[in-house]
């Protein structure tokens, strides 16, 4: 019979090797690609000591191709639980050490086990990507172990936040786990996401790109979408992840945390007095609002790059967290175009998933025009923001700062579409259309001097927020210093907000 000391000598040699992954020369090799390991990468992201692993010494069962001689404690996936900010959260992360961090039956049963525990238990679950793809020896066994992956990602949608960290490759059906999730994160010049290589495209298309220009962080957050956030660096971007976090609940059952803050909730802002131009055709940026809003002026915006003519992101007000959807004067007018809707539609139905209220901030002078848009569905995606918006039950708050026009005016968050409370400041306009443009059609053979005059007219009689008031649709008209404190005051008011919907499975989004 082994002695103990025997015993545990084996044990602590086993546990050492499996804390190596494929060995220190390919740990070697991957600081030397400027890249930190998959355990690493976990105990950066956690707080410290508090990592605990799970399946540490998993092994495949393949045996085709030689894969019976090349087996390591893990099997390519560093899986398991620990705590950001002293809150749980599920973690597991490809370990491109074993076998270039490919997918495997086995370490795919590792994914779904921890994905299985994090909805079990209501908390986060966060995947590190970096992965070769499917490990080419198992055939269907591992394309079947990514299936399995996707059904949890779509079960856990909108019961926990879930979030993916692409730290390297992520090709082919690997995509489709993080394209499920919440939140994407790549790492500049370092993460690379695409359904096929340069290789495929040169063969099939005969396009010559690099797998930069294909499918870098740079084009998915600016051209695709794909991404949310960009890291400088890896430990950049997993702090950006812990910031994130720090504005969501643990579940769609729990509200988000309360942070103190000794930002005074009555603070009185005279700058916004100013903020607007007086010129209606003149632009401003509406992330001065948000900043001066927010406590301690920190705003969390997310898809930066992507669709910027709508901003949107997280605030605290009162220590409370508001999801924000803006339009942006600054760029494109603020106009409302297929990837703008996208983007906010996506936002707007992640904040009621998790208890989230939105505040939207409108100055919109209506949807882009042209045949690019039309051809490519703008009637569909701009549904999309009003099915968002309605859907949502969380409390809603629209201050309207400028142009509210047409149908873009309805889409944003107006009382018509269930908005809770509604503000507009003095230079608010809210019409049918700007002034020129309805003079033009309505009397298209008047002179000039005539044409100036009726347009002066439409501006006195349209050009304001009081018709809107006086209809009741909208609650209150504010000066822009009084911003913050009347958001507080309508979230305080409208916090424990409920509205019965008719029974259904779930309603058809136009996709």
């Amino acid at each position: 019979m082994e002695s103990r000391e025997k015993r545990v000598e084996e044990f602590l040699e086993r546990n050492k090797q499996a804390d190596l992954g494929g060995g220190q020369a390919r740990i070697d090799k991957q600081h030397d690609s400027g890249k930190m390991t998959a355990r690493e990468r976990i105990n950066t992201l956690l707080d410290p000591n508090t990592f605990v692993e799970i399946d540490k010494f998993v092994l495949h069962n393949c045996s085709n191709f030689g894969m019976d001689k090349k087996k390591f404690d893990g099997d390519g996936i560093v899986s398991g639980y620990g705590k950001i900010d002293g809150r749980l959260v599920f973690v597991y992360a490809y370990d491109f050490t074993i076998c270039g961090g490919s997918l495997s039956r086995t370490n795919a049963n590792k994914i779904v086990k921890v994905q299985r525990m994090a909805l079990k238990m209501g908390a986060p679950i966060i995947a590190i990507n970096d992965s070769g793809g499917a490990r080419i020896q198992e055939g269907i066994s591992s394309l079947a172990g990514y299936g399995d992956i996707f059904y949890q990602n779509t079960i856990a949608s909108g019961v926990i936040p879930q979030i993916s960290v692409i730290m390297g490759p992520c090709a082919g059906g690997a995509c489709y786990s993080p394209a499920l999730t919440d939140f994407i994160f790549m790492v500049k010049e370092q993460s690379h996401m695409f359904v096929t290589g340069p290789d495929v495209v040169k063969t099939v298309t005969h396009e010559e790109v690099d797998k930069e220009e294909l499918g870098g962080a740079a084009v998915h957050a600016s051209r695709s979408g794909v991404c949310h956030f960009v890291g400088e660096t890896e430990e950049d971007t997993l702090m950006m992840v812990r910031e994130l976090l720090s504005f969501l609940p643990s579940n769609n059952i729990e509200d988000p945390l309360i942070m103190p803050t000794q930002d005074n909730p009555n603070r009185i802002i005279e700058s916004l007095d100013e903020l607007i131009p007086e010129d209606p055709s003149k632009p401003y940026d509406i992330k001065k609002i948000i900043e001066e809003i927010a406590d301690d002026h920190n705003f969390f915006e997310i898809h930066a790059n992507f669709a910027q003519n709508i901003v949107v992101g997280f605030i605290r007000l009162d220590g409370k967290t508001v999801g924000i959807v803006a339009d942006q004067p600054a760029f494109q007018a603020g106009v409302l175009d297929i990837d703008s809707s996208d983007k906010a539609a996506r936002f707007i139905r992640f904040c009621d998933c998790f208890n989230i209220p939105i505040v939207t901030l409108e100055d919109v002078p209506g949807f882009l025009p042209g045949c690019t848009q039309e051809h490519n569905g703008i009637i569909r995606h701009g549904a999309k923001i009003v099915y968002a918006y309605v859907e949502a039950s969380v409390p809603k708050i629209t201050i309207i700062t400028r142009k509210a026009y047409g149908g873009a005016y309805i889409v944003m968050s107006s009382k018509h579409t269930g908005c809770d409370i509604n503000f507009a400041y003095p230079s608010a306009e809210i019409a049918v259309m700007g002034a020129e443009g309805a003079v033009n059609i309505l009397y298209r053979n008047l002179s000039d001097e005539d044409k100036k005059k009726t347009i002066e007219e439409y501006e006195k009689t349209f050009s304001n927020p009081y018709r809107a008031a006086e209809l009741g649709y909208v609650d209150e008209i504010i000066m822009p210093s009084q911003t913050r404190a009347k958001l507080i005051q309508a979230l305080d008011m409208a916090q424990n907000k409920v509205r019965s919907t008719p029974a259904k499975k779930h309603g058809n989004i136009p996709l």
